[in-house]
């Protein structure tokens, strides 16, 4: 019995040994298609394959990112940004799941609602944001708002469809045995569907984040939205390439941070 659990632990140990090396190998593959891409872009750009004016460079980009970040302002810009894409994720998500659950609780309800809900999700939300933020106010809230009306029908209509497929045998079970409503979605819906909320939580971040630039495209002073505009306008594409080099920083780091919190919750 010791033999077999020892082989066992060395067949395991040798399992985690080969994950953690095909996981360097890819992060490592990653790194390295990243630096071909940015030395392609530097060479175009100083053999005169493309034009300055238009795509800029990498080294423009960290020229112009180091003068914002000598003087300190690229972090009020970046600060903005993610604090109001986090708000709205906060409000969206947890707005879209509240619903969900009422409609899962109503079906009559849910019925009344459903063309409703179709016909919002199928509307071009970033094309009513100036609507939105006329509604709210051209500050802060009006984006936050923005970041939310493009979130929260979609968190709405995907909790909804997970929270009834949850298997209806589980649920008759479960109302044999006398269980409420209340006691049927908390202990049976709700933890079903927790990756499936995890997972959702990783969408509406970036649904909130494109939100969020929308709106700083319309009406803000301040965030990587505004300097974004800015640049366009101008013409200064180093400016603009910059703001988008930071945005798909700050969306890796958002869905980084969320497979954190998901891999700390699978394994709690």
């Amino acid at each position: 019995m010791q033999m077999i659990t020892d082989t066992q632990d060395q067949a395991h140990a040798a399992w985690l040994l080969a994950h953690k090396r095909e996981k360097q190998k890819i992060r490592g593959l990653q790194l390295l298609l990243l630096a071909g891409l940015l030395f392609c872009w530097e060479a175009a750009a100083r053999l005169g394959w493309i034009d300055t004016f238009l795509f800029s460079s990498p080294s423009a980009v960290a020229q112009i990112f180091w003068i914002y970040f000598s003087n300190g302002t690229i972090w009020m810009h970046i600060g903005i940004t993610m604090w109001e894409t986090f708000v709205g994720f906060c409000i969206g998500t947890v707005c879209g799941i509240a619903i969900a659950m009422v409609l899962w609780w109503s079906p009559f309800l849910s019925r009344i609602v459903d063309p409703f809900l179709v016909v919002l999700n199928a509307l071009p939300k970033t094309a009513l944001a100036p609507i939105v933020i006329v509604w709210f106010g051209a500050g802060i809230s009006g984006i936050i708002a923005v970041a939310v009306s493009i979130s929260v029908i979609v968190t709405i209509i995907s909790a909804y469809t997970d929270f009834r497929s949850v298997d209806e045998d589980k649920v008759r079970m479960l109302q044999s045995f006398g269980a409420t409503k209340g006691q049927i979605l908390y202990k049976l819906i709700l933890p079903a569907n927790r990756d499936n909320m995890l997972s959702l939580a990783k969408i509406n971040m970036g649904l909130c984040l494109i939100g969020v630039i929308v709106g700083e495209f319309l009406v803000s002073r301040a965030g990587i939205g505004y300097l974004i505009v800015y640049g366009s306008q101008v013409f200064r594409l180093d400016l603009v390439m910059m703001g988008v080099v930071i945005l798909a920083i700050c969306a890796w780091l958002m869905n980084s941070l969320i497979n954190f919190l998901e891999h700390h919750i699978k394994n709690s």
